[in-house]
């Protein structure tokens, strides 16, 4: 274990080294530039595409069932690689929240500017619903919380193969409704309560929006969504175009989408690809992001059109130099980081504008009120 940190430790300082590099040498690293259907690939993230490839499987790589825990472990060191020093001062607290099944467990981080906030985030991560944790997704929980000046509560929901859907999707609504219900426990006010997550956890993030909305309960104040994935084992378009050589491949979500729904999408139940819902309309405010260079880019612009179309106010990004995860690369590219403090930005301004009417509301019910107790009562002797 100490040998494995001090890999780590040393790892993380060759890639400070490497990546802070002068511009004119990283060019050189990485060779002519990459463009592709107008966009062109930034040059950090193409620097890290060829590091990756020396030193891994790259766009080869397969989920192997045999080895499904040591790639997990070895999805948490890669966070642990590239996280940001900065950010270790944060606020956690492990804790464990209601799943579809039992408890599951979660991390809350408190935003050290504004401790007393009373906005959460209930935040779902990556992965494929196969791989994630709440230690993979630590580094971006920190980020957000410290650049939102919001609450985040990730929660580690269950995972394929071992727990097809619905499982990822109960876990996430039985959370929800839970740290809404007891929403003091954790710090926040009800009606202050967002949900968010990335690739996998937009997903899922989305659909918990949507059924609110669908069995007329409780809805989310807000949905951030990241790179998120809306439908299943589709072809052609970005799933074709970006394929292979930047990170996620076509194939490699193709194999962890059948893990998670081994049967396909159900005939009655769409909730395992919510562009195939038949009604969008009654979801919260919705930031969607989508990164150029990502086969998941074109569903998830899909997904934002139908969103405007149905009346729900979205605010749809692209970060064209961009691949699926970069909110995980933010240490590395500059670009990176501007995207994803653009997604913080927009869960601050989103929630403060919920909050700013719920106070206006409050205003508008407390002046009739103090104007009866001024008003004589004509039933009052005297």
């Amino acid at each position: 274990m100490i040998g494995e940190k001090v890999r780590v430790q040393a790892l993380r300082w060759v890639f400070r080294v490497l990546f802070g590099l002068p511009r004119p040498v990283k060019r050189l690293l990485t060779g002519r530039a990459i463009w592709l259907d107008g966009q062109e690939l930034d040059l950090d993230l193409h620097l890290l595409g060829r590091v990756d490839r020396l030193f891994s499987k790259g766009d080869g790589a397969t989920v192997d069932r045999a080895t499904l825990a040591e790639q997990r472990r070895q999805a948490d060191l890669a966070a642990d690689l590239v996280a940001d020093a900065l950010l270790a001062h944060i606020e956690t607290r492990d804790v464990e929240v209601p799943g579809g099944t039992g408890p599951v467990p979660a991390r809350l981080y408190v935003p050290p500017a504004v401790p007393e906030t009373r906005s959460l985030i209930v935040y779902f991560h990556g992965g494929g619903f196969v791989m994630g944790s709440v230690a993979s997704t630590d580094p971006l929980c920190r980020l957000l919380a410290a650049q939102s000046g919001v609450r985040v509560l990730s929660v580690e929901y269950r995972l394929a193969p071992e727990h097809p859907y619905p499982a990822a999707l109960e876990d996430a609504l039985a959370a929800f409704r839970s740290v809404r219900a007891d929403a003091a426990a954790f710090g926040a006010q009800p009606d202050l309560i967002a949900v968010g997550g990335d690739s996998a956890g937009a997903n899922l993030a989305l659909v918990v929006a949507h059924q609110q909305a669908v069995l007329g309960g409780p809805a989310p104040a807000f949905v951030l969504a990241l790179y998120p994935v809306t439908d299943v084992e589709r072809t052609g378009g970005s799933r074709e175009l970006f394929a292979t050589g930047f990170g996620l491949s076509a194939d490699y979500m193709l194999e962890l989408e059948r893990m998670y729904l081994p049967d396909g999408v159900p005939t009655d139940d769409t909730r395992g690809a919510i562009l195939r819902a038949d009604d969008l309309s009654g979801m919260p405010p919705v930031y969607l992001a989508t990164a150029g260079f990502d086969p998941l880019r074109d569903e998830g612009e899909e997904l934002a059109a139908r969103l405007r179309d149905a009346g729900v106010p979205v605010v749809a990004r692209r970060f064209p130099g961009l691949v699926h995860g970069y909110a995980s690369f933010t240490a590395l590219s500059a670009a990176a980081r501007d995207a994803t403090l653009d997604a913080a930005s927009a869960l601050r301004a989103g929630l403060g504008l919920v909050a700013g009417r719920i106070h206006a509301r409050g205003r508008r019910l407390r002046v009739p009120e103090l104007r009866r107790a001024a008003s004589p009562d004509p039933l009052a002797g005297g």
